[in-house]
């Protein structure tokens, strides 16, 4: 049985009142690419993330969460 996910970018972005648009301006990608992040269609890469986690002033595993399957496997990245 797998874990339900939830997207920490949007929750991360939510909390801190940034806007997509501050963000994608600040990573140098378009905002249709941060509302892709939000929404779990695409995933930033592991460099992407840890400047997004600077950016936002959080941990990097404020971001990601990690969902497992029934053995307690790691199944991926949400």
């Amino acid at each position: 049985m797998k874990k339900e996910c939830n997207n920490r970018i949007r929750v991360v972005l939510a909390d801190k009142q940034i806007t997509n648009r501050w963000l994608a301006e600040q990573m140098g990608v378009t905002d249709m690419t941060v509302s892709r992040w939000k929404t779990n269609k695409t995933q930033p890469s592991m460099a992407q993330f840890i400047e997004i986690a600077r950016l936002l002033q959080v941990d990097i595993k404020d971001l990601i969460e990690m969902t497992f399957d029934s053995q307690n496997n790691i199944d991926g990245i949400c």
